[in-house]
């Protein structure tokens, strides 16, 4: 009886690895699984999270954008009236008052971040200053130069809302004439 107990357990530690390693593969299994889940649900939520990010920087850009559009129409609105300002100061046809008025546009449109284009002197750009005629001038160094602003150009950061209406100088040597 004592061989017969032996090959009896002999069997039965056979049969218990045999569940043991059933057991431990199909753990094995259930793990990679888990892990191919894990991997697919943080590479969904990074995407998630990138598209969040881009989301919220198109919006500001948008906000942005938007805010510089409305600037730009309301000063475009404003600009004739202030235009009239100024010539009539160039004139000294304007009483004390709408100095004042003028000098609280000038402030403002500081504070809004406007810029004047066209200062007599400076290079011509086409891209600020729009020549409305030529100026005949002596001297080679003022050739392709602003003589004449004959209205104020303005802009905001890199946007252009009007360029400067100017006159250009243009140097004529003899030798051209000849």
């Amino acid at each position: 009886m004592d061989e017969q107990d032996d090959l009896e357990f002999e069997t039965e530690d056979v049969e218990a690895e045999d569940k043991t390693e059933n057991k431990l593969v199909k753990m094995r299994d259930a793990l990679n699984i888990c892990r191919k889940e894990k991997q697919e649900y943080m590479s969904g939520w990074q995407r998630a999270k990138a598209d969040y990010v881009n989301a919220l920087k198109r919006f500001e850009e948008e906000a942005k954008t938007s805010e510089t559009r409305g600037l730009v129409k309301a000063v475009s609105t404003l600009l004739p009236a202030f235009d009239a300002l100024e010539r009539s100061k160039e004139h000294g046809e304007i009483p004390e008052g709408f100095l004042a008025i003028a000098r609280q546009l000038e402030n403002a449109f500081a504070i809004l971040g406007l810029t004047a284009l066209g200062v007599v002197g400076e290079h011509f750009n086409p891209a600020l200053h729009d020549a409305l005629g030529q100026d005949v001038i002596n001297s080679s160094q003022m050739d392709d130069t602003v003589t004449v602003v004959l209205e104020k150009g303005w802009r905001i950061g890199d946007s252009v809302i009007r360029p400067a209406k100017v006159r250009v100088g243009h140097f004529a040597s003899e030798k051209q004439e000849a």
